[in-house]
């Protein structure tokens, strides 16, 4: 079982709407991206074509757990199978693993575009966008089966399992183990060093690199465009490594179970909705795509 929570009637009418507006409110964001990257040829860039894909890894991930738990709100919680908890947590990490190499291939994107200019068009062609994306997914897709499969072979207390969450991730699920999880701790500790930390070590050579470019660009106006550029993709970076990193790294015993629920609220609905909001509104291309799909003209002519 998840359990929610409040067993209040009225809290529990709230926050139904109040998540089932935020999960539309991704749903309609996120689509609207995608939409306007793959109706505009203008957007056809690799930059874009990396932020329609997360803009989908966003729908996935989010659907993974959303529906779910918006059901289980209302009346009485119905309990999930052992294999159905296992495969929510299967494609919850999945997808959120894929997220977090995506946001290092899009630090990558940008270190090539600013630092390597003339050589952009050559490196980040279609073929290596691909390439890039399913590798993304590969390696996430691997570490996570092989995590979920070691963390389901633990034998767990009770007749009926109780998890003080609203969806099957590792840690709470650790916690309900019978056995000792020291190994499947550590196990989780060198995932999330593989998923966490050094995509966002290699996000930070990046831009330590595009700071320094940006820096010995003469014009100011220059300098501004680059750094706009960046400015909204390391604001999403911060937010979710910042969070995944205080829930799936540090030990047990240094959150609570209420902590470690509130930080996944913050990657689980908080993340996905500023995505299309922090993109568009410092983005002037997308913003204009958008503007020229509802029918309305564009503020100023893209150059």
């Amino acid at each position: 079982d998840e359990e929610m929570f409040t067993t209040c009637p009225k809290t529990q009418a709230l926050l139904f709407f109040f998540f089932l507006l935020l999960y539309i409110m991704i749903l309609c964001g996120n689509t609207a991206i995608i939409w306007a990257v793959y109706t505009h040829t203008s957007l056809h860039t690799p930059m874009y074509f990396f932020l329609s894909s997360l803009s989908f890894l966003e729908i996935c991930y989010t659907t993974t757990v959303v529906p779910l738990m918006l059901s289980n709100i209302f009346g009485a919680q119905r309990p999930i199978p052992l294999a159905g908890c296992a495969a929510q947590m299967f494609l919850f990490c999945t997808l959120g693993g894929t997220d977090c190499f995506l946001l290092a291939v899009m630090a990558y994107d940008r270190y090539v575009a600013i630092c390597h200019p003339l050589h952009y068009t050559l490196t980040m062609t279609q073929k290596r966008c691909i390439q890039l994306m399913v590798a993304s997914l590969s390696l996430a897709f691997y570490l996570d089966l092989q995590l979920t499969a070691l963390i389901f072979t633990l034998p767990f207390c009770g007749h009926r399992l109780e998890i003080n969450h609203f969806l099957c991730d590792a840690p709470p699920i650790l916690r309900l183990a019978c056995g000792d999880t020291r190994v499947h701790q550590a196990v989780l500790f060198v995932v999330g060093i593989l998923v966490l930390t050094l995509p966002f070590l290699l996000i930070s050579i990046s831009y330590i690199f595009i700071a320094n470019t940006i820096l010995r660009i003469r014009s100011a106006e220059g300098r501004r465009r680059a750094f706009s550029t960046c400015s909204s993709h390391l604001s999403v970076v911060l937010l979710q490594y910042g969070c995944c990193t205080l829930v799936y790294m540090c030990p047990q015993s240094s959150t609570s179970e209420d902590e470690d629920r509130q930080l996944a609220l913050v990657y689980t609905f908080v993340t996905p909705l500023l995505n299309p909001l922090i993109y568009t509104l410092r983005n002037k291309d997308v913003k204009d795509a958008l503007k020229k799909s509802m029918g309305c003209k564009a503020a100023s002519e893209t150059p």
